[in-house]
C-alpha cells in the first residue's frame, strides 16, 4: 500500500528516530490516505501503555495527522484516548473477539461499549449521517440495540472470506488449556493497573510476538475484571490467566499482581478521554 513508508521506516530504525513525532504522523496518515479514506477518525492512546506517554506528546502527535489530512483534503478528528489501563477486559486474540462480539450484542464491558460510541458518533458526523454529536450517538445506540450493527459486522467476515459460524458460536474459538482466575490478595482501592505490563505478559504468554516469525496463540490471554479506582475485598476476582501451561500461568499471575497497585483511600477513575483535536 505505501512501500516508500517501509524503506524510510527501516531509515528510522537505524538512525534512531522511531520516536520522532513527525516521521509517526507522516507514517500513519500516509497509509490512510493512500487507502483513500476521506473522513478519517484517530484514536490516539495516551499512557504507560501506549506509544505516547503523556497527553502534551499525544496532543503533539494528533495535531500533526490532523494537518497532514487537512492538507491532503480529508476530513480528520483525533480523540486522546487513555492507555494507562487495559481498555475493556479481555487481552488476546480469541478473548478480545469474543469480548467484541458481546458488545456488538449489547452485553460487553461499560468502558468498552462506551469507547466504541464516542468513535462511532465522531466517525457519522465526520461521514455526514448524522449533524451532529447528540444525533449520531442516537444512531449508533440505534443500531446497536437493534442488531444493525451484528448483522454488519457478520457481513464483514464474510465479505473477507471468514468463516461466520465461528462469531455465531464463539465457543468454538480456539481455548487456552489452564484457565486459572486470581484472587485479590488484599482489599482496598485499585489505583494502577499498568496496562504496559499487562500487555507484555500476554505477549509473553503467546498472544502476540517478541520477534518477528515468533507463532500467535490465539487461545492465551488475560481477562481483567477490575478498573483503576474500584474498592475490591479481598478474595474476590481480580483477573484470569489463560495459558497453556501451568508454568507460564503462574509466571504471569506473578507479573499480573504486581501489575495491580492498592491504596488505603479512594483513588479516582481514569477518564477514557482527554481531548479532542479537530
Amino acid at each position: 500500500l505505501v512501500p516508500a513508508d517501509k524503506k524510510i521506516y527501516a531509515l528510522r530504525d537505524i538512525t534512531a528516530t522511531v520516536e520522532c513525532i513527525p516521521l509517526i504522523a507522516a507514517s500513519v496518515m500516509s497509509k490512510k490516505i493512500a487507502a483513500g479514506a476521506q473522513a478519517i477518525v484517530l484514536d490516539v492512546k495516551v499512557g504507560v501503555g501506549a506509544f505516547m506517554e503523556t497527553v502534551d506528546a499525544a496532543r503533539e502527535l494528533a495535531r500533526r495527522m490532523v494537518a497532514i489530512g487537512h492538507l491532503s483534503g480529508r476530513s480528520v478528528v483525533a480523540l486522546l484516548s487513555d492507555m494507562n489501563q487495559p481498555l475493556g477486559q479481555a487481552v488476546g486474540n480469541a478473548l478480545e473477539v469474543k469480548e467484541a462480539i458481546n458488545t456488538l450484542h449489547n452485553t460487553g464491558p461499560a468502558d468498552f461499549r462506551e469507547h466504541c460510541m464516542v468513535v462511532a458518533s465522531h466517525m457519522l458526523v465526520l461521514g455526514r449521517k448524522a449533524p451532529n454529536q447528540e444525533q449520531a450517538r442516537r444512531m449508533a445506540e440505534r443500531a446497536l440495540t437493534d442488531g444493525q450493527a451484528w448483522q454488519k459486522f457478520r457481513a464483514l467476515v464474510q465479505a473477507q472470506g471468514g468463516d461466520v459460524r465461528f462469531i455465531d458460536q464463539p465457543d468454538n474459538l480456539p481455548r487456552a488449556v489452564v484457565v486459572e482466575e486470581v484472587s485479590a490478595p488484599r482489599g482496598g482501592w485499585l489505583r494502577e493497573i499498568n496496562a504496559r505490563v499487562v500487555g507484555e505478559t500476554a505477549v509473553t504468554l503467546g498472544a502476540g510476538r517478541e520477534k518477528k516469525g515468533d507463532p500467535i496463540d490465539h487461545a492465551v490471554g488475560i481477562v481483567i475484571h477490575r478498573q483503576v479506582g474500584d474498592r475490591v475485598e479481598q478474595g474476590q476476582p481480580l483477573f484470569s490467566v489463560h495459558a497453556k501451561s501451568q508454568e507460564e500461568a503462574a509466571a504471569a499471575r506473578e507479573r499480573l499482581l504486581a501489575a495491580h497497585q492498592w491504596s488505603d483511600s479512594e483513588c479516582k477513575s481514569l477518564p477514557l478521554f482527554y481531548d479532542v483535536i479537530a
